[in-house]
């Protein structure tokens, strides 16, 4: 690094302590780096990445309670600027794409060696995309014509679906639908059933994906 030039600012995220500390203490040792802060709590996280200038984020999949597809949302909802760096031991296609469409800058694998992850951490943070090849090839696979039929949705499943994409909550769908919030938490999972997702999120990015034209 010469010195005109800044160290990329580096967050941290990861809810098992000991990968953590040992990332830690990998890319404090990089004068390229400057670790400006680390933790394995969401709502930390997102507190801190509100305020705090964050060139990468390095964002571990498997966050215990949620995955980063939901934790990317979130952060992506309030503004975050700066790049994310997937780091997992291995992610289902789905999700893969889904966070690929959010715009993450790249997926790394633990299995790969600790320069690997310097070295991707220094091509994201250049602006660099790095995705690995079979998640490419799901995504031109899921864009092809499929032969199935595509899902009938009843007239409530589409109002439900209209009003998650303005973001309203259970209640107020409950409450335009003049309904209870059980009733609607009820057509939720029967969407979730029916679309084959595990989350609110995934069934709005699904729908914003795929059926948007059908509701």
């Amino acid at each position: 690094m010469t010195p005109t030039m800044q160290p990329t600012r580096l967050f941290l995220m990861d809810d098992h302590q000991l990968f953590r500390e040992g990332l830690l203490r990998l890319l404090v040792s990089d004068a390229q780096f400057e670790v400006v802060g680390h933790t394995g709590d969401v709502e930390e996280a997102l507190a801190i990445l509100k305020t705090q200038p964050v060139d990468v984020l390095i964002l571990d999949y498997d966050l215990g309670g949620q995955t980063a597809v939901d934790f990317t949302m979130t952060l992506k909802q309030s503004g975050f600027g700066g790049r994310i760096l997937i780091v997992t031991a291995g992610l289902p296609d789905r999700d893969a794409m889904q966070l690929i469409g959010m715009g993450i800058s790249g997926i790394f694998h633990k299995q790969d060696s600790p320069t690997a992850l310097q070295r991707s951490i220094r091509e994201v943070a250049d602006g660099r995309v790095l995705i690995d090849q079979k998640y490419l090839q799901a995504i031109v696979k899921s864009a092809q014509p499929s032969e199935d039929a595509a899902p009938q949705f009843t007239e409530r499943e589409r109002f439900i679906l209209r009003s998650l994409l303005q973001g309203l909550s259970n209640k107020e769908i409950a409450d335009k639908q003049q309904t209870s919030e059980s009733a609607v938490k009820s057509s939720l999972q029967q969407l979730f059933n029916k679309l084959g997702v595990r989350t609110r999120s995934q069934l709005v990015l699904l729908t914003l994906e795929k059926y948007r034209s059908l509701i």
